[in-house]
């Protein structure tokens, strides 16, 4: 039995899938949200779904009664700073209760989902890899602080005798529901968003995301870190490849340090006037504007036959199904 948190979240409805695929009994929790429309229904009614929420410590612990092993998926992505008290309830304090209630109810095995926003942007050419220390940057984003201090309560967990195990994926990419996550990256690109920037980033597929977490729970490995990273692109290639594929526009203006301050506090009005989250924001853009390169060489070193789907064919498959799913 194998509990994942988070298991209504984009990542999350992918390691179920592939949980279930590879024959685990598979329990998540999910709060007030809907079952995903991308989760195949004959695999939602094989879970068994808990209401919970990770800041409820009575509620952990009788969702992750009986499971041997635990996906700690469940997090809140946000560059909004008004949102930075939930990232720090969520992502720390949540975290904080999930490795307690693991360690107390003796759980054999726990992944956590970070990011490599935990681990730091370099602005240089040589890649980050998890021997990277931690450094105050104003490329740190509130999200990537609350994931980095969330990761202090996994290390601290395995300090106390928690076998446990890290995962530091890029910006992930997929089929899901694009209002949400990194998945809006591919409405914006959609509805013709005008700007991109020349910064560098790391991306991987949402599938291989969860097949290398599925393939770290089942090995006995514990106080280790993995960047999962398909391959690092710059945000005009990325943005130039998904309009090609929507057969749409690509964006056509640079973000210029002077123009991406237009351009947030454009994109900012239009949220206000729209009600739906804005892509770009004051974090956002200044992340976009920086180049960080990320290696996969350490986990690829673990699992040698593993290999990350290429960006272009990654993007591909999700554009076809983002078209289909908006077919009468």
């Amino acid at each position: 039995m194998v509990l994942v948190t988070g298991g209504t979240g984009f990542l999350g409805a992918y390691v179920i899938r592939e949980l279930v695929a590879s024959g685990y009994a598979v329990r998540a929790i999910r709060r007030e949200t809907p079952i995903p429309f991308f989760l195949p229904r004959d695999i939602a009614d094989r879970v068994e779904w808990v209401h919970c929420d990770i800041r409820d410590p009575m509620g952990l612990e009788e969702a992750m009664t009986g499971a041997e092993g635990v996906v700690h998926a469940a997090a809140k992505v946000s560059f909004s700073r008004k949102e930075r008290r939930e990232l720090w309830s969520i992502n720390i304090e949540g975290t904080a209760n999930v490795v307690n209630t693991a360690l107390s109810l003796g759980i054999r095995r726990l992944v956590y989902v970070s990011s490599v926003a935990a681990i730091g942007r370099t602005g240089g050419n040589e890649p980050v890899t998890e021997d990277r220390t931690w450094q105050d940057s104003r490329y740190n984003t509130n999200y990537a602080i609350s994931k980095y201090h969330g990761e202090m309560e996994v290390w601290r967990a395995i300090g106390e005798g928690l076998a446990a195990v890290i995962v530091n994926p890029g910006t992930i990419l997929g089929f899901g529901d694009w209002n949400n996550s990194s998945c809006a990256i591919f409405r914006s690109v959609f509805n013709e968003f005008p700007w991109y920037t020349e910064g560098i980033n790391g991306f991987v597929d949402v599938s291989d995301t969860a097949k290398a977490i599925v393939r770290l729970l089942q090995m006995d490995i514990s106080g280790q870190r993995y960047i999962l990273n398909a391959d690092n692109w710059s945000w005009r290639q990325l943005f130039e490849t998904i309009a090609a594929e929507f057969g749409k526009r690509p964006p056509a203006r640079e973000a210029t340090p002077f123009l991406a301050g237009v351009a947030w506090r454009a994109e900012k009005i239009r949220s206000l006037l729209t009600g739906r989250t804005a892509l770009l924001t004051r974090e956002s853009a200044r992340v976009a504007a920086s180049s960080t390169r990320f290696s996969n060489d350490k986990f690829l070193r673990l699992v040698p036959d593993f290999s990350f789907t290429p960006l272009e064919l990654s993007i591909r498959t999700a554009c076809r199904s983002y078209l289909q799913a908006r077919q009468p």
